[in-house]
C-alpha cells in the first residue's frame, strides 16, 4: 500500500506515498480546521490508522496511552471529516485538514487542544508561568460525554 522508502530523491521529490514511521510504528499528525486554519490537535497514527483515515475520510489515530486505534469523535459525536491529507517533505509527519462542523477536537471540551497561550518575555527566576485562555467556553462537558470511560490521558 505504501511505497518502500528507497532513496531521498523519491521520498522528497517523488509522487508516491512513503511515510516514515518511527521505531514504535508511529507518525506524528497535526490536525487543522480546513475553514479557519486553526490547529486543533496533535496526535499519532500507525499504518492501520493512516489506512483507515484515507479509506473512510474520517480521522483515526493511535492512542499511545491505550495502545489502540481510536476513531476521533466516536464517543463525543464530533468526528473529524477529512478534507485533505498532506505529508511533509521527508514524509515523516502528516497534516490533516478536517471539518468538525460546530464541534470540538479536544477531550477536555474545548474546540482546539491548543486553547491556552504561553506569554513571551523575561522569565523571572523561580516564578511559575501563568498562561492565558484563548477559548472561554467549552463545546461539551467531558464528564457527561466520557462518563464510565477510562481517562483519555495519563499524567
Amino acid at each position: 500500500m505504501f511505497k518502500k522508502r528507497e532513496n531521498v530523491v523519491e521520498i522528497e521529490e517523488g509522487d508516491m506515498l512513503s511515510p516514515k514511521f518511527d521505531n514504535d510504528g508511529l507518525i506524528p499528525v497535526i490536525t487543522m480546521c480546513d475553514k479557519t486554519k486553526d490547529i486543533l490537535m496533535h496526535g499519532y497514527m500507525n499504518v492501520e490508522a493512516l489506512k483507515k483515515t484515507i479509506e473512510t475520510k474520517e480521522a483515526y489515530y493511535f492512542s499511545r496511552s491505550r495502545k489502540s486505534i481510536w476513531h476521533k469523535g466516536k464517543t463525543s459525536g464530533f468526528t473529524q471529516r477529512v478534507k485533505e491529507i498532506r505529508i511533509d517533505d521527508d514524509q515523516d509527519s502528516i497534516l490533516l485538514m478536517v471539518d468538525i462542523g460546530n464541534g470540538a477536537s479536544c477531550h477536555v471540551g474545548y474546540r482546539s487542544c491548543f486553547y491556552r497561550s504561553v506569554p513571551l518575555g523575561k522569565i523571572e527566576n523561580g516564578r511559575e508561568i501563568q498562561m492565558k485562555f484563548l477559548e472561554k467556553e467549552k463545546k461539551f462537558d467531558p464528564k457527561e460525554v466520557y462518563k464510565g470511560q477510562p481517562n483519555p490521558t495519563k499524567i
